[in-house]
């Protein structure tokens, strides 16, 4: 059997030239390729807990209504994010996770030629999303793993449409001050739209990080970003969503698939929007844990970022993939970030304490095999 062949002139230039997001292989994969018995994933800022028990009860009422499609509006949803953040139905826009949202926006503004700006290292969406619609991507260099706000005003031109702010930035775990973000949304011009991504907000406790909402309800031109996937342990449900103006959202609704947020992801976002106490659980063990994978880190020579997430960042040369292979055939998988524009880095997950207690041992039995003569 053979398949028919596809000429390269047939993909559009803005495709060929893409670099595709490189998924990590799944654990069980993992596992029967190196004959692993035990294989800890600390490479794509899950949280190391499951969904709330109200969010399991919801998905398991909600597989007898599977014959049916998913509420395409997601109104139950909507409403009560929209009485949780005291704004309007009208002005929350579900997704395929805050990531999907990305992709909704760069396709009701972008056209070719058109620009986007964004620190760099990042979160690679919103420069691959621009690329495939042919428009520009401006990276501008971090300035102490952080995003440089001042240098980002002087990056944005005629033809910027999206200037993004990843707050705390993936892959850093770095975020700005609200001073630093005050004076930036002074000076961002007119015709520009700020997206503020606050994927990991609900892990943050610090008085100098600003929650976006407050400047969307000052009547700032920006919108918010937030997801499920993270602290709510639904990363598997690809459930997220913005809070912008209504006319943005209306605009959101025109490029989105009408079933992208499934009835499963709906139910159990919804059954999960209650649970304070568990929220705050998990936001003191991701604290402890992310002072004990610092640690590790520091006490095996790396030199981490200092993060506000769920996940640290550590340089470990100019090429991080070999220290990725070696920590794979130990059972410990992390995140190579060549493609967040970072070659030299990894990106390590905040585990339970068990697992960072493996990813330590890994670390010593890689490094102490690396200075063997």
């Amino acid at each position: 059997m053979s398949f028919a062949e596809i000429a390269d002139s047939f993909f559009k230039p803005a495709v060929q030239d893409l670099v595709p997001y490189e998924p990590g292989k799944p654990v069980e994969e993992v596992q029967r390729e190196l004959g692993l018995e035990r294989v800890v994933k600390l490479a794509s800022n899950e949280g190391p807990f499951g969904p709330f028990p109200a969010a399991l009860e919801a998905i398991e009422r909600e597989a007898r209504g599977l014959n049916r499609y998913p509420d395409g509006g997601a109104w139950r949803l909507r409403t009560a994010l929209a009485e949780l953040h005291d704004v309007r139905f009208e002005e929350i826009a579900p997704g395929a996770g805050s990531d999907g949202v990305v992709d909704y926006l760069s396709q009701l503004a972008l056209d070719p030629g058109d620009e986007i700006v964004c620190g760099w290292p990042s979160f690679p969406s919103y420069v691959i999303d621009a690329l495939k619609l042919g428009a520009v991507p401006r990276r501008v260099p971090l300035r102490d793993h952080r995003y440089d706000l001042d240098a980002m005003l002087e990056a944005i031109g005629p033809k910027t449409k999206l200037v993004y702010v990843c707050h705390p930035n993936n892959p850093t775990g770095t975020m700005n001050t609200r001073s630093e973000l005050d004076m930036f949304l002074d000076q961002v011009p007119g015709h520009v739209l700020t997206v503020l991504d606050q994927a990991y907000y609900e892990y943050i406790d610090d008085p100098e990080y600003v929650d976006g909402l407050e400047y969307l309800k000052a009547g700032r031109k920006v919108v918010v970003l937030r997801t499920f996937s993270k602290i709510y342990g639904l990363a598997g449900l690809r459930v997220g969503y913005a809070v912008g103006p209504a006319e943005l959202v209306t605009a959101i609704g025109k490029v989105r698939r009408a079933f992208d947020v499934n009835s499963f992801a709906q139910a159990a976002a919804l059954a999960s929007l209650d649970a304070p106490d568990e929220l705050a659980r998990r936001r003191a063990a991701n604290a402890v844990g992310l002072v004990q994978l610092e640690g590790i880190m520091r006490e095996h020579g790396l030199e981490p970022s200092p993060s506000v997430a769920n996940f640290l960042f550590a340089e470990v040369g100019e090429d991080s993939r070999p220290l990725f292979e070696q920590l794979l055939r130990e059972g410990v998988i992390v995140r190579p970030t060549g493609g967040f524009g970072a070659p030299g880095a990894i990106r390590v997950t905040v585990g339970t304490a068990e697992e960072n207690s493996l990813f330590s041992e890994a670390l010593e039995r890689v490094l102490s095999a690396a200075v063997q003569p």
